[in-house]
């Protein structure tokens, strides 16, 4: 599943190709098509994004919300488009670019009041300027017994965090990802906080997560790259069994609430 900062990628690049022009919406599978026909030749005047889900905004109150899920995929693409495959949800063309969206878990038109009950449901998130960190350690985080490894995937308490950055931001600040939440000092929140809010806006112009710090690149440590779909040098993440770039530990891994959980025991102390 994509994690946030791919989302706010998303919006950007809708944006770029559509926004402020008119657009040719329809649904060559069938499941999107009286929706598409609401909005089709209207003009996106704007995309939104919150942790996983993204908005698309067509005249002044209709939103088509989209969240990919596990096996959703956009793919851009210039004009002329191609004819469409029977398995796109939703295509937004126009006369220099055109845009598909296959299999999402959601693909709907809602309005600005249904929009803000998803905002109201999910926490922070990092990459939006309206985040409150506090709200989620003062509420959620330093009460909870919970693992702070699985209240960072909880949507419902950090929006847009994944396996990759929760595991990796847990390694570059040395905690253990079984501490509870009530376990976590306020000054290991904001720390923690920060570097997430550094990392997905990094994410997000590079369109790829990389976490090591620039004395641990492949270059700086004599290594060989990362090879993996994932793309970026990370610490931990599907790293299970190698040695670990600081301490040379082997890295361990583990099932955690239904995810692969990723961590280093030398490095990440109890």
């Amino acid at each position: 599943m994509p994690e946030g900062h791919t989302i706010h990628r998303l919006a950007q690049d809708y944006t770029a190709r559509f926004a402020g022009r008119t657009a040719h919406v329809t649904s060559p599978q069938g499941k999107f098509t009286d929706s598409a026909a609401l909005i089709h030749r209207t003009v996106l005047n704007g995309a939104d994004a919150h942790g996983k889900h993204l908005f698309l905004r067509f005249r002044e109150a209709d939103w088509i919300h989209i969240h990919l899920g596990l096996f959703g995929k956009v793919t851009f693409g210039d004009a002329p488009a191609p004819p469409p495959t029977d398995t796109v949800r939703l295509r937004l063309a126009n006369s220099t670019s055109y845009v598909d969206l296959r299999g999402p878990t959601t693909c709907a038109l809602i309005t600005d009041t249904e929009k803000q009950a998803i905002h109201d449901r999910l926490g922070p998130d990092p990459l939006r300027e309206d985040a409150d960190p506090d709200t989620a350690y003062n509420t959620r985080i330093s009460r909870s017994r919970t693992t702070i490894a699985a209240l960072l995937m909880d949507q419902k308490v950090i929006a847009g965090v994944g396996n990759v950055y929760r595991a990796e931001v847990l390694f570059r600040h040395g905690i253990d990802p079984y501490r509870p939440g009530k376990d976590i000092t306020a000054p290991e929140w904001n720390a923690l906080w920060t570097d997430l809010v550094d990392l997905m806006r990094e994410g997000v112009r590079n369109n790829r997560i990389d976490t090591v710090r620039p004395e641990h690149t492949p270059e700086a440590m004599g290594r060989p790259p990362r090879v993996d779909d994932h793309g970026g040098e990370v610490y931990v993440y599907r790293r299970a069994t190698m040695p670990c770039h600081l301490c040379g530990g082997e890295i361990r891994t583990a099932d955690l609430a239904a995810r692969n959980l990723f961590w280093c025991p030398g490095c990440q102390r109890k």
